[in-house]
């Protein structure tokens, strides 16, 4: 490709994830290869973790040598919105999704740099390989009553962005459920709209598949205390399924805790396709198709 960056430029902002010394962060073995392969719906590498940190390409090709043949790199900040667009320019294995997240945007506000934030998006959502506005959206988990109206103001504003340049959107969705829908119905969704690591019920996704959005399932749908979350992929139509790491968070049973990254993927597709009592392989085509329909593909 002609407007290849090299690596060095790529990694010229990486973040450490804080290590009380209390996680295994040993990498987990890779997994059985797929037979057909699916693509990483969501991922921060960006992120350094684990005990010997690997790079973008080096986290791309173990992935790929399991089945796992792309990764929508999302950011949360200015700087990871960059970076994660300067990774998938750099390889055509990534694309991006670029915004401000919604335990940002309080900060933000408060310094008066909101509309300038939301403005590099803009540019960024130009790019050719940015595919996605996200991840953005409400979170009243970790964002009390002081921050929530700059999280409405920059979580309409990402619409209007994903809606301006025909881009999907990735949602945040924190304890929010309701204000989310009601947002979306309000100001109207996006064509493709994605909650990015669903954590609603068989009810909630049963009234966001109604209206057409997508569902995407991490790591976490494997954790023994989320029943809700397996109830709610059962009764998501099969064509609104995406599957997603959130690495280097929310690592699969059995390697919880542990770091994760792209090539754990096959865990949690293996974990679905048990759970909803289907061929491992059509899974995997059929959420191949679902990622393609979303984003487009990685090799436009």
């Amino acid at each position: 490709m002609s407007d290849e960056k090299p690596e060095a430029e790529v990694s010229g902002y990486i973040r450490a994830r804080h290590n009380d010394g209390s996680r295994d962060v040993r990498w987990p073995d890779p997994p059985v290869p797929l037979t057909v392969p699916v693509y990483d719906n969501h991922a921060h590498l960006e992120i350094s973790d684990g005990d010997e940190p690997r790079t973008l390409a080096e986290q791309l090709d173990l992935a790929e040598s399991v089945g796992v043949i792309g990764v929508v790199q999302a950011g949360g900040d200015i700087e990871s919105s960059v970076w994660s667009a300067d990774a998938a320019a750099s390889d055509p294995r990534v694309l991006a999704a670029v915004a401000i997240h919604p335990n940002e945007a309080p900060a933000y506000a408060a310094a008066g740099r909101l509309d300038m934030a939301i403005e590099a998006m803009d540019e960024l959502a130009a790019q050719p390989r940015v595919r996605a506005i996200g991840e953005t959206g409400l979170d009243f988990f970790r964002t009390d009553e002081s921050g929530r109206q700059a999280q409405f103001e920059s979580f309409e504003a990402h619409i209007a962005l994903a809606k301006k340049h025909g881009i999907a959107m990735q949602i945040h969705d924190r304890d929010a459920h309701e204000p989310v829908l009601e947002t979306l119905e309000r100001v109207g969704a996006p064509e493709r709209t994605v909650f990015h690591c669903f954590s609603g019920d068989a009810d909630m996704a049963t009234s966001a598949a109604e209206r057409g959005y997508y569902l995407s399932f991490a790591g976490n749908v494997t954790f023994k205390n989320a029943q809700s979350l397996r109830d709610a992929l059962k009764v998501t139509p099969r064509e609104r399924i995406l599957v997603e790491t959130d690495a280097p968070f929310l690592t699969p049973t059995p390697h919880r805790g542990r770091p994760n990254a792209p090539y754990l993927i096959p865990v949690t597709v293996r974990f679905i396709a048990a759970e909803l009592g289907v061929e491992l392989d059509e899974l995997c085509a059929q959420l191949a198709a679902n990622t393609v329909e979303v984003y487009g593909a990685f090799s436009d």
